[in-house]
């Protein structure tokens, strides 16, 4: 066994569910419904699956009489998953006391228990005779992992609720599709991380939204297209971005909650995808390949009455929103600079921030203004009146940061914030920079009471301790750049 293994098994707890109360007669409608699909199709497996703090799927695979089991009483994973860098290196002291997280139940590299979600139930369309769900997490005694992002965005979708509001959110995701030509799978090339693959571009770039440049990606966006279709995701639109090999999916608005999850399955799923025809899908803000371009996620966002009626659409012509949406609007500010961990969480992504380049380099708004972070659409008599925060990066966790978005907009309407006008010049304006890179991020969310008053300190540190981890890596290896800049000089 490696260091920090594998549980020695995949025995969750026997009830688990019904013993701390999170099963019902739904839920086991539901369970009993997946096991009558399970022997109709033949499966002979189920991919049970958690979205890590990174935003990253893990878990296992069971056979199928394993799986149906697991729907009652869980799926036991190590908890050093949850105390991960993005280099997989466990990055807390998890034979000390608390595990180096002041948590007696991770000590010792113990288990928890994930619980499959039965309604995010699928039968993976490239991979024959396999099932699929995503799970919620949790401590042996029945609580919540604290450190479950799934869970802190249900709990911010749950504020919404008892106020008898909903959150609507549209997904835009932008990625590369490269050719692999060497998967560098020697072994002097494993490592934490490993070798990424040898790339080569699918398409030249700068032709936007050309119907040439679609027709050469079709073959492949076919494929991903069908997997959405198999996967039953709200696919909207595939475009083709201004970079070389680079496009992005939108899907239709959802909820919060489900928004995340199809994030979370198209991201994975579009990987799994390409790698079997010898492709490389990344979700890298920019990677270092000659003339890409940086991706961005961007994320729509209006607020429901109960009767599903827009509170964000104004009743007199000429205003663009109505006083709750510039409340909304004005929390969103308030808190971008102290947010930016959970919009952009990796170093890389702080490269994408540069004037001119549709993505935002300050903290501000504009009317259907592309340049600024937060983009108003819509105007009196559009139900679909939203903001679009164009600030994230696509490897950020969905749950996270849409999480921080109601809380910050909530915020906003909770005290009656006014935002500052819009702007018309976005990249010349006196607003606030966005923060410069990772190191100032993960600063500003250490010190922000506003997020320690929501997510608790405990979590707060934790994920900074994780970020911090990875800058100290970053900041502790030679890189090209320093070669380049000091080797021949000094």
């Amino acid at each position: 066994m490696t260091a920090h293994g594998g549980t020695g098994g995949h025995s969750g707890r026997s009830g688990f569910a019904a013993r701390h109360g999170l099963s019902n007669a739904d839920r086991q409608r539901l369970c009993d419904d997946i096991g009558q699909r399970i022997e109709r199709e033949g499966l002979h497996s189920i991919r049970l699956a958690f979205a890590d703090q990174h935003g990253v799927l893990r878990g296992k695979t069971l056979m199928v009489p394993a799986a149906i089991s697991a729907l009652t009483d869980g799926c036991a994973m190590t908890s050093t998953l949850l105390l991960k860098d993005t280099s997989h290196r466990t990055v807390f002291p998890v034979w000390q006391p608390g595990a180096g997280v002041g948590n007696p139940l991770l000590e010792g590299a113990c288990d928890f228990i994930m619980l499959p979600d039965p309604e995010t139930f699928h039968v993976l369309p490239w991979v024959e005779g396999t099932g699929w769900m995503l799970c919620d997490i949790y401590m042996p005694d029945g609580e919540p992992v604290p450190y479950s992002t799934r869970r802190i965005l249900k709990d911010s979708v749950a504020k919404l609720d008892e106020r008898g509001w909903s959150c609507r959110t549209g997904l835009e995701l932008e990625f590369h599709i490269l050719a692999i030509t060497d998967q560098n799978l020697r072994p002097e090339q494993t490592g934490q991380p490993a070798t990424p693959p040898s790339v080569s571009l699918t398409t030249h770039g700068f032709q936007y939204l050309t119907e040439v440049r679609a027709d050469q990606l079709q073959p492949v966006t076919d494929l991903l297209r069908n997997t959405c279709e198999g996967l039953d995701l709200p696919l909207r639109s595939i475009e083709t971005e201004f970079g070389p090999s680079q496009v992005e999916f939108t899907f239709d608005p959802a909820g919060a909650v489900e928004t995340a999850d199809t994030m979370m399955l198209f991201k994975s799923a579009a990987k799994q995808v390409c790698r079997r025809q010898g492709l490389h899908a990344t979700f890298m803000c920019r990677p270092q390949v000659p003339g890409l371009f940086s991706s961005g996620w961007h994320l729509h966002q209006s607020i429901a009455d109960g009767e599903g009626n827009s509170l964000f659409m104004p009743q007199a012509e000429g205003d663009h929103l109505s006083v709750p949406g510039m409340n909304y609007l004005a929390g969103l500010l308030e808190h971008a600079a102290q947010s930016m961990i959970l919009a952009a969480p990796t170093l890389n992504g702080y490269k994408r921030y540069r004037p001119h380049t549709l993505a935002p380099d300050r903290i501000n708004w504009g009317l259907d203004n592309k340049g600024a972070m937060l983009r108003v659409i819509g105007g009196a008599g559009e139900p679909g009146t939203r903001i679009e925060n164009r600030i994230a990066e696509p490897s950020a966790n969905p749950y996270l940061f849409i999480a921080g978005q109601i809380m910050a907009g909530l915020d906003g309407l909770e005290r009656a914030l006014d935002p500052v006008e819009p702007s018309h010049s976005p990249y010349s304006d006196n607003a606030p920079a966005v923060p410069a890179n990772l190191i100032q991020a993960v600063d500003l969310f250490r010190g922000s009471r506003f997020f320690r008053g929501h997510l608790g300190d405990r979590f707060v540190d934790y994920l900074c301790a994780i970020k911090q981890a990875e800058i100290d890596r970053f900041l502790s290896e030679v890189t090209d750049w320093d070669q380049r800049e000091y080797f021949d000089i000094f």
